[in-house]
């Protein structure tokens, strides 16, 4: 096992630990259509094609909620404690 804290030069992180980097703290919104909020939300049904939605996922990359507002995908994130994020 890899000491999470070993040196790996300076600013640098393991692929580990930046895997798991904001697990459980940080999550972003995603800007998404219906056809893929499907996918990532296969248990969602009766979803009309090209409908604009908010999928909140986690730091790594793991879907949380999806909503039908940026405003509501942000709340969520709130209500759990998670600081969101800008991913560009």
């Amino acid at each position: 096992m890899i000491n999470q804290f070993e040196d790996h030069g300076p600013g640098s992180l393991t692929a580990d630990q930046f895997a798991h980097l904001g697990e459980g703290a940080i999550a972003y919104v995603r800007p998404m259509k219906s056809e893929e909020a499907q996918a990532l939300f296969p248990q969602v049904r009766g979803l009309e094609p090209g409908m604009q939605l908010y999928a909140l996922l986690g730091a790594d990359g793991a879907p949380i909620v999806l909503a039908d507002t940026k405003d509501a995908a942000v709340a969520n994130a709130w209500e759990h404690q998670l600081a969101t994020v800008s991913v560009h």
